[in-house]
């Protein structure tokens, strides 16, 4: 039918529409999208995720999201292990939040940077110093390891410890052998890890692990350190990040606000009240340690830098994505920390 032949019918689609567009502003404005009633935050276990511990007990999104309007706000805390089921769970909706290693939240955001919903970090939450660890007693640097030895990390090839042992052979072997100690590396989650080495057992001589694991091994004289992180990235470098995806930033502005408030006063929390924040560990771990040797490791330095500082400030994030990107492992790089992060955080101290 051409529109000339529709003309006869144009003033009855005309007097409903107009009939329709009174009705409506009769009914009001069309109401907005709700924001989500429940908020899923996944970590993993550690010393290193004790701000999202303090948040968990004290019900600090809560607070915060009531402040905001949402009076009842459910939140969650499921553990995932791994950053590859991590951002399965992200993107398959599993999850709102994923908090972990940089280098899981980096690999998301390469993968989604040219999409509609890209992923991008909301913070950070823990600089921590990892110790590479080992009984073997030939091995005192890194170029004495053999393929006698096997060394623990989380996960081969992408956990955050075995991405800071290829940078570290990369810096000492040359940018083309990062890999060269990968063929020596099993995959083993932490506590696993910490007591096969100081056992003997489990077939590893050497253990790449953050604290408290690390000064549990190091208890044991006939195990020593070899390289620490701080070492290969420099004092203060961030290791973890809490991540989302855009749309959920886009369709829970405040229950994001919340997320985000709350995560700074965690860190606060841990940092300024490490009695408290150690308890808490001690409670939602079922930790064994006592709260004197917690509390020993919260204070801990090596060369006068504390080996856990728990800050939202994103500091070194770009010596990750650098190597990555060098090394083919991030398919962009990012022009600067910023880009990674959402704009909610610009004001931070990043680099």
């Amino acid at each position: 039918m051409s529109i000339y032949a529709a003309r006869p019918r144009m003033r009855t689609v005309t007097a409903i529409w107009a009939a329709f567009c009174i009705a409506a502003s009769l009914a009001g404005p069309t109401p907005a999208r709700a924001e989500k009633s429940e908020l899923r935050i996944a970590y993993q276990t550690g010393l290193v995720y004790l701000p999202i511990m303090i948040m968990e007990h004290e019900r600090l999104v809560e607070k915060h999201a009531a402040k905001l309007g949402i009076a009842d706000l459910k939140v969650s805390y499921p553990k995932i292990s791994g950053a590859g089921p991590m951002n399965d769970a992200l993107l398959s909706g599993g999850i709102d939040i994923a908090a972990g290693g940089v280098g899981g939240a980096l690999t998301l955001w390469a993968k989604t940077r040219d999409t509609s919903n890209p992923v991008l970090s909301i913070a950070g939450f823990a600089a921590a110093n990892m110790f590479l660890n080992t009984r073997n007693p030939k091995v005192r640097k890194l170029e004495d390891f053999s393929s006698e030895d096997r060394i623990a990390v989380p996960a081969v090839r992408v956990s955050t410890q075995a991405l800071v042992l290829q940078m570290a052979a990369a810096q000492k072997f040359g940018d083309a052998n990062y890999a060269k100690l990968d063929a020596l590396t099993v995959s083993m989650p932490n506590p696993a890890s910490a007591a096969a080495l100081i056992s003997g057992s489990g077939g590893i001589t050497s253990n790449f692990t953050a604290p408290p694991f690390s000064n549990e091994q190091l208890r044991h004289p006939d195990i020593r350190t070899v390289i620490t992180s701080y070492e290969v990235m420099g004092n203060g470098t961030i290791l973890d990040v809490y991540w989302a995806t855009s749309q959920f930033r886009k369709e829970n502005p405040k229950a994001f606000a919340a997320f985000l408030a709350a995560a700074k006063e965690g860190a606060e929390i841990a940092t300024t009240d490490k009695a408290k924040a150690a308890s808490i560990y001690r409670e939602l771990s079922g930790s064994k340690m006592s709260q004197a040797e917690l509390l020993e490791i919260l204070n801990r330095k090596t060369n006068g830098v504390l080996d856990l500082d728990y800050t939202v400030h994103p500091r070194n994030i770009t010596k990750w994505s650098d190597f990555l990107h060098k090394v083919g492992r991030l398919s962009a790089k990012p022009a600067s920390w910023k880009e990674l992060f959402f704009s909610d955080v610009h004001d931070l101290d990043g680099s």
